[in-house]
């Protein structure tokens, strides 16, 4: 048993095809996470022989962190703030150069209690960089911190599914 199930609705398995199919093609993930503070990683992570592809991953929580750590531009954090798709998108951009990765992997939006700086909770993005350009989704989470946190979740390993061919469904 792994430690997915704090994440309701996140199968083993689809984590398991994501690890096995980067490890296959000899590739390698980063992760720049806020909402969800770290479980993509952790979930990437409770795959055996995933220390081959995951490289590392950036929780930048704090606004602040976005810039500092993960390269986003502080113009863009003080015009659109922390939750907003082109956030996402430079999230994963940062983790992609800052940890050396094949893709980055960039997580923003809004678990809860209450909203953020306008953005309802359930708002999510999920962003994707890689060698052949960027991927975003924007699911609408329904639910508690939990879920969101979920949907985030597996909205980021659909993406990295995507591009290395292994979605289903």
């Amino acid at each position: 048993m792994t430690g997915l199930g704090l994440l309701p609705g996140l199968p083993p398995e689809a984590v398991a095809a994501v690890v096995a199919a980067l490890r296959a093609r000899g590739e390698t993930v980063a992760t720049a996470e806020s909402l969800t503070g770290g479980l993509l990683t952790a979930a990437l992570t409770s795959v055996a022989g995933s220390s081959a592809v995951v490289r590392g991953g950036l929780v930048v929580y704090a606004t602040d962190l976005k810039a500092t750590l993960a390269g986003v531009d502080a113009d863009l954090l003080a015009e659109r703030g922390p939750v907003d798709p082109d956030v996402a998108v430079a999230l994963a951009e940062g983790a992609r150069l800052r940890c050396a990765a094949t893709y980055g992997v960039g997580l923003t939006g809004v678990a809860g209690p209450g909203p953020q700086d306008g953005k309802p909770v359930g708002t999510v993005y999920a962003a994707l960089s890689g060698p052949d350009g960027t991927l975003l989704s924007s699911p609408v989470a329904t639910g508690g911190r939990e879920e969101v946190r979920s949907v985030a979740v597996r909205a980021a390993l659909d993406l990295i599914a995507r591009a290395v061919g292994t979605l289903s469904g």
